[in-house]
């Protein structure tokens, strides 16, 4: 720990300390900051991961529900150097992810610096370092420190400000309402993917992997839509309208996730969950629809998803986006230019459809 960095000994009028970092500073302490600090660890590179919540994997512990389980087998969502225990079964559930996220840290020694939540970072070309300011998320004290590096990694993902569309959250909390006798209507706003989770017993993502080494992504979407109809019919007669794109061109091109079916398609087609379109406005009790329609209703759920919160702070206008996403599409949305790096941005990557 003595290498991994030296202390000014000064302190500015903001009380600031500056720390001068020998390897790369993380953001974000999830799966994949988790995941690069490990991976650095094993060369040997010191490393300092931050994040502004009193725990690593926030998002996880505090933002998800609990009968929330990977949506893909095990062996697609474990992390560089370590698998998940064998007696873990093949979706793993929140609880046990959560677990085998604290195991891996500690296996690999990983201690991020928690409740410091970054305000600003740049890139100094007379120091030729990354400026890394956080505050203090504890305590009655704000105070600030300044971490200066030569390589900075964002791995903060999509978790920050709420934003709009429907998904896995959507339509699991619609079966698990429906599951315990309520009588839940499903907002869908937009086209999306409806798929399989399986496929014959396989699968639907290792599918799209194995054909995706052979095949181009446009043959791979049609033979996995084709699988989809025989599978689940015409869908669109529910209300849920397929996209003009393929779901893996879809992902890698405009940012926009499928859906891996888990049951909620039954109770759609039974009728015990309804599809409704877009929201006009509420009223107290109930909720006017785009169609004209008024539903009764007792209580609103938010699925909407996240928003990437890397324009907040990065001040950098070549490699993210306006909407916080690494411009590039797969597979070169990882590296920057100034020593800056992006990992477990989701919508970017075709490999990580979790």
């Amino acid at each position: 720990m003595e290498n991994l960095f030296r202390v000014a000994d000064h302190e500015d009028f903001f009380s600031r300390r500056c720390i001068w970092v020998n390897g790369p500073v993380i953001v974000g302490a999830g799966p994949s900051g988790l995941a690069t600090a490990a991976c650095l660890r094993e060369q040997g590179v010191p490393f300092v991961v931050l994040d502004r919540e009193e725990c690593i994997a926030s998002l996880w512990q505090k933002r998800t529900y609990d009968r929330l389980k990977l949506n893909l087998p095990k062996q697609f969502c474990q992390l560089p150097k370590l698998p998940f225990p064998d007696d873990f079964p093949e979706y793993p559930t929140k609880k046990q992810f959560i677990e085998y996220l604290e195991s891996y840290a500690k296996h690999f020694e990983i201690n991020p610096r928690l409740n410091e939540c970054v305000q600003s970072a740049r890139y100094d070309e007379t120091s030729c370092s990354w400026r890394v300011m956080t505050v203090s998320t504890s305590g009655s004290t704000r105070s600030e420190v300044e971490y200066l590096c030569r390589w900075l990694v964002v791995a903060t993902g999509e978790n920050a400000d709420v934003g709009c569309g429907y998904g896995y959250s959507g339509t699991e909390i619609s079966l698990d309402l429906c599951n315990h006798n309520a009588s839940p209507s499903m907002v869908v706003r937009s086209t999306v993917h409806f798929l399989p989770r399986e496929i014959f017993g396989k699968s639907t993502f290792e599918l799209a992997v194995m054909l995706m080494r052979w095949l181009p992504i446009w043959l791979v979407d049609k033979l996995l839509l084709l699988l989809a109809w025989i599978l689940l019919g015409n869908i669109q007669k529910y209300g849920l309208k397929r996209p003009s794109m393929g779901p893996l061109q879809i992902k890698n091109t405009v940012e926009k996730t499928l859906v891996l079916d888990i049951g909620t398609l039954k109770k759609i087609r039974s009728g015990d969950i309804k599809v409704v379109p877009g929201i006009k406005r509420f009223s107290r009790g109930q909720v006017e629809l785009v169609n004209g329609e008024t539903l009764d209703i007792d209580a609103v759920v938010l699925a909407t998803g996240y928003r990437s919160n890397v324009p907040s702070w990065l001040q950098e206008g070549e490699f993210f986006s306006k909407n916080g996403f690494p411009k590039a599409p797969f597979p070169n949305g990882w590296k920057g230019n100034a020593g800056l790096y992006a990992v477990g941005f989701k919508e970017r990557t075709l490999w990580c459809i979790l």
